[in-house]
This record gives structure tokens, sequence and C-alpha cells, in this order.
């Protein structure tokens, strides 16, 4: 990483740090759609593990210097210089506390990107599937990198959780597969003139999956069966600093969540009894699972999904929203077997040769209830992350790279996709019960993580008022509980994202905490402009800014 003779302004840093960040995290420069990453994977041993930290430190130093220099005032470069400066210090506190020694995870861990990035890598000719090969040949490096750093975790008395252990086991299973793994399966999908090449590759990268799988079921699982799947108060506030950009007072937090509880459940009694009367919220979903609207297939769900972001995208732009071209398109897809219940979104390129999508894990389902889809993909698709990020992406050169990109701080945008399920309540995209009562039901299951995450991490208490085990501590199982009790979703997603909480502490509460910023930014521009307020140019200039944490959400959205 080079400096313009120590004349680089913050922009300038900030964006030497993403070309430096993508030498070492090729996984990042292809999700960028840099071509050159395409055959790499990273180093997820200690040794590169260090290697980033290094760079984060050598950034905050070029940092400080460009930070003294004429013009470093501006709005831009201070906006972007805070985020840099927050992020990459969020980071080191991570890396420093040794937490990429115990990265074991339903949906974040080295494992899952080096599969996941396959999704995203270009196959449209024959030299990118030669890239795939190469890809495909580095998978064993860089597993074993990973099981490096566990097993150095174990050294110094650093486990990973053995909930999230086992089902990380039973993941790599299902990608070693029967007859032919994940890798195999998707080798196999290139061309027949590169076979010689892509068979041994994906073989070998499935043997490396069976190896990381053989260790962490033989050697690291029995070495953690009687660590705590909770992380603690110091360790919860570090990760919640790293996913929300603010240093949350978990205990306020904690009570947020629980009155947006008893609000919503207030809400979904009404609407269920519009269904059902007399049911329970719970009671009405059950029963819209079995007699309310489904779309049958699994390509007919995914046409459906398409059809329902391009009628959003028809319906909001120019009334809105003020959306270019390129941002107008987004793709739905079917999400690879083998992963995580919950469905999630991909960003385009910098250039948008590869669009912006969302996928959708089927489970081995194959007839999908209206009602658990429609919110959710105004949360991924339009006009939640879709718009977002896809804008982030459109206007990066007015802001910085590093802003538009890998700056991006998780409440900010899960704060904002929430928000947007709300905005289309509020616009009325939701005509009738069953899809008001589905956009509750999420809702609930956002304040619920507010509640479990902390709760069981910080082993709150239950409140006396609660009508769940009052004046009890919380545990995993009862979290697992108390999520089931108040969700229309299936047992297998309900203990996946009990999973996920466990092995990304602090990561699921930045929905609700980030909606909230969202809202009270919003009610004080109203405040500010009055009856001159325009919601279509406040949304444009929101989603125009690029990266924040909460800490400075708020106040930019307040000024707007």
């Amino acid at each position: 990483m080079s400096d313009t003779a120590g004349s680089a302004l913050p922009r300038q840093v900030a964006d030497a740090y993403v070309d430096a960040l993508i030498e070492l995290d090729p996984i990042t420069g292809t999700v960028l759609g840099v071509p050159e990453s395409s055959a790499r994977l990273p180093d997820y041993s200690p040794a590169g593990r260090q290697a980033l930290a290094d760079l984060a430190v050598a950034t905050l130093a070029r940092l400080d210097a460009a930070q003294r220099l004429p013009g470093a005032d501006s709005e831009a470069e201070v906006r972007c210089g805070r985020l840099l400066r927050e992020r990459l210090t969020a980071e080191l506190a991570v890396h420093e506390a040794d937490e990429e020694l115990r990265a074991v995870s339903n949906i974040h861990s080295p494992a899952h990107a080096i599969r996941d990035v396959f999704a995203v890598t270009p196959t449209n000719t024959d030299a990118d599937w030669a890239a795939v090969a190469a890809r495909l040949r580095a998978v064993p490096a860089a597993l074993e990198g990973f099981r490096a750093s566990l097993a150095l975790g174990l050294d110094r008395k650093l486990p990973g959780g053995p909930r999230a252990t086992a089902t990380m086991i039973d993941q790599l299973t299902r990608w070693a597969g029967d007859k032919t793994g994940w890798f195999d399966d998707f080798a196999a999908t290139g061309p027949d003139s590169l076979r010689a090449e892509l068979e041994p590759a994906g073989a070998g990268a499935t043997a490396a999956v069976v190896a990381l799988r053989d260790w962490l079921r033989d050697v690291y699982a029995p070495a953690v069966e009687d660590a705590p799947d909770t992380v603690g108060r110091e360790r919860y506030a570090r990760w919640s600093r790293y996913f929300n950009g603010t240093d949350l007072d978990l205990g306020e937090a904690y009570a947020y969540g629980w009155a947006e509880y008893h609000r919503l459940l207030a809400e979904m009694t009404k609407e269920a009894a519009k269904i059902l009367p007399g049911a329970t919220p719970w009671e009405a979903l059950a029963h819209l699972d079995e007699h309310g609207k489904h779309i049958d297939g699994v390509d007919e769900v995914r046409e459906w999904l398409q059809g329902l972001m391009d009628e959003a995208i028809e319906a909001l732009d120019g009334t809105h929203f003020e959306l270019a071209e390129r941002v107008r398109k987004v793709e739905a897809r079917i999400a690879p077997a083998g992963g995580a219940a919950a469905p999630y979104y991909t960003t385009p390129s910098e250039d948008f040769s590869r669009p912006g999508r969302t996928w959708l894990p089927t489970m081995g389902e194959t007839r999908f209830p209206v009602y658990d889809l429609v919110s959710t993909w105004y949360h991924e698709g339009v006009p939640g992350h879709h718009l977002q990020l896809a804008q982030w992406t459109h206007v990066a050169d007015q802001l910085s790279r590093y802003q538009a990109t890998v700056g991006m701080v998780s409440a900010n945008a899960e704060g904002w996709a929430l928000y947007a399920e709300r905005l289309m309540d509020e616009l009325g995209f939701l005509p009738d019960a069953e899809r008001r009562l589905g956009y509750l039901d999420a809702q609930m299951m956002r304040a619920c993580r507010v509640i479990v995450d902390i709760g069981m991490h910080l082993e709150l208490e239950i409140p006396a008022e609660s009508p769940f085990h009052p004046g009890e501590r919380w545990t995993p199982e009862l979290a697992q509980e108390f999520f089931g009790n108040h969700s229309g979703r299936p047992a297998d997603f309900v203990e996946s994202e009990l999973t996920r909480y466990l092995s990304m502490p602090g990561q699921a509460i930045g929905y609700k905490l980030g909606e909230r910023a969202w809202l009270l930014g919003r009610e004080n521009a109203k405040k500010r402009h009055g009856d001159a307020f325009d919601a279509k140019a406040w949304h444009m200039a929101a989603l125009s800014q690029g990266s924040l944490g909460l800490d400075d959400l708020v106040d930019e959205l307040s000024k707007l």
C-alpha cells in the first residue's frame, strides 16, 4: 500500500486501503467485481489474519497524517475519515482479542465465505472457468489456514461454541455429499473443454471439506464440548461495536426490545382476529401455513419474487425514489443448498455487470406461504438492501470506494432494510391482514432478536411482567423456546437463527436498533423542514451518504 508522497487526503487513504485489502482478500475483490481476484482465496491462517491487522494499523497511521492536511476538514473528507477510523479500530479490537481463532458459525466463518464466493465468481467464458479451476485448487490451502487458526485458538484456550461447532460439522457433511460434493457439482457445470482441470479441482476441494469436517468432529468438538455457547459482557460489547458502529447502552437496548415486543404483540393480535377470530397471532399464522396463499414450486417462487421486486421498482421509482437505470435491475435467485435458513442479498459488482441479487434458501421445501415472503423481499430486495447498497455503488465516485463497499456497518444496512419494510406498510403495500400479519411477524422476530441476543449472552433477568418465565435468567435453551413461541417460522429456521445469534453476538440487534435510528433521523428531518419536507428527496439523499455507524447515522440523517 502506498500513498502519494504523504499528500493523500482521507478519502484517498480509504480507497488505497481497499486496493490493498483486495490483494490480501480476493473474496472482497470478487464481490466488488475485480477480475484478477477470481483465481485466488484469502489466507485464513494466523499469519494471514495478522497481515490484515498490519494493514489496518498502517492505514490508521496514514489517516492520522491525512487528517492534518489542508482540505481534510471538508465535510466529505471528515465523514469518510471518521468512518475509516471507527471501522478499522473496531476490526482491530476483534483481532487483538483473538476472536478470529474461534470463528465457528453456521453462517459467518471462513468456510462459508469460501463456498459462497463461487456463487458470485464470473462463469461466462472459458477464461472465467479457468480462473474458477484455479480458485477450486486454492480451497484446500484456504481451509487448512482456517483449521490452523482454530487449532491455535484451542492452544490459547479460546474455544468456539459447541452448538455452532456441531452445526458446522453437519453443514460440512452436507457439502461433502454422498457420492459427489457441492464443489464437485459446481465444477461439473463448467465447459467440457476444461473438464480435465475442473474435475480434479472440484474433487480436491471436496476432499478438503471432508478433512476439515473430520478434524472438527474428532479433535475440535471434543475439546470445546464444555465451553459456553454465550460470550459474556466483555466480548459482547466488542462485537456490538463491530456490528453496530457504536458503544450501545445494552440495558437500554434490552428494555427497548421488550417495549417493541409488547407493542407488536398488541398489533399482531388485532390482525390475527381478522384471519381467525379468537386465535393467537401464531395460531393465525399456522392457519395461513395450511390455508393461506401459497406459491407452489421452486422455479415458480423465484419467478414470483422477481415479479414482486419488479412491481415495487415500477411503483416506487419517480414517486418515493429516483432510481438510476442500473439500480433498477435486481435478480431473484435460489440459494445453494447446505447453508443457513435465512434469505440474503448480494451486492452488484462495481460496474454493475453482476446485478444485485436476492437469495431464497428453500430448505428442501417446494410450497411457500406468501405471508412469509412479501415483507422479507421488501427487506432483502426493493426498497430494502438492494436500493441502499446498489445506490451506494452507483454514487461511489462521489463518496469513496471504501464508503460504498467494504466500510459497510451492519446495523446501518439492516436498519434501512427494516425501515423499508415499515415504509411499504406506510405506503399501503400490505393491504390485507395476511400480508400485514406476515410483516408484523417479521418485526416481532427482530424485537425478539434484541431481547434474546442481549439477554442470553449477558445472562440477564427476564422482566417480572413478561408472560414468559418471569424472573428467570436467559439461557440459549430458554431463548430458543421463546423465539419459537413468538415466530410463525418452522423449527429448523428457529434453530438456525439461534445458532446464528450465538456465533455472531451483537449482529442481530442491529435490525431494530438501526431501524430506530433511521426513523428518528427521518422524524428530525421532518421537524426541520416542516411542510416543505420532501420524502423522495430525503430518501435519495439518505441513500447516497454511503456507510455510517449508528454513532453518526441519526445526526447525518437529521441534517438532510
